[in-house]
């Protein structure tokens, strides 16, 4: 056997297992399971892990990125839902990074955790 193989997926923590179901299910929108305690989003044939911690601690980077193809519209429909975006020296009034690279743009679930959308043609 070797790690090549497996069908690898990740997987970060969150503190409140039903916020975190409402979040990504109602506002993002994603298909959610829910079995032993963790959540498992479908994105796009893809799984991703979100299991309970009582001491979670937020990662001091993103965790999830959604690529769009148009980021502008993509963060008016989640701020229509009730999304807020990250402000930093580097984003517009908007939360979108325009200095470089891909137009990008940050926010948090429920649970702190930092997530991305960025639009990729």
């Amino acid at each position: 056997m070797t790690l090549a193989d497996s069908p690898a997926f990740s997987g970060f923590s969150a503190d409140d297992i039903a916020a975190a179901r409402t979040f990504y299910a109602d506002i993002l929108g994603l298909h959610v399971t829910e079995e032993n305690g963790m959540l498992q989003l479908h994105v796009a044939g893809r799984d991703v892990l979100v299991y309970p911690k009582a001491d979670h601690v937020p990662a001091a980077f993103t965790v999830l990125n959604f690529p769009v193809p148009d980021i502008e519209a993509t963060v008016d429909a989640l701020v229509a839902a009730g999304v807020e975006f990250q402000r930093y020296d580097w984003t517009d009034e908007r939360g979108i990074n325009r200095r470089g690279g891909p137009l990008i743009a940050w926010f948090s679930d429920p649970a702190g955790n930092l997530l991305s959308v960025l639009q990729q043609d």
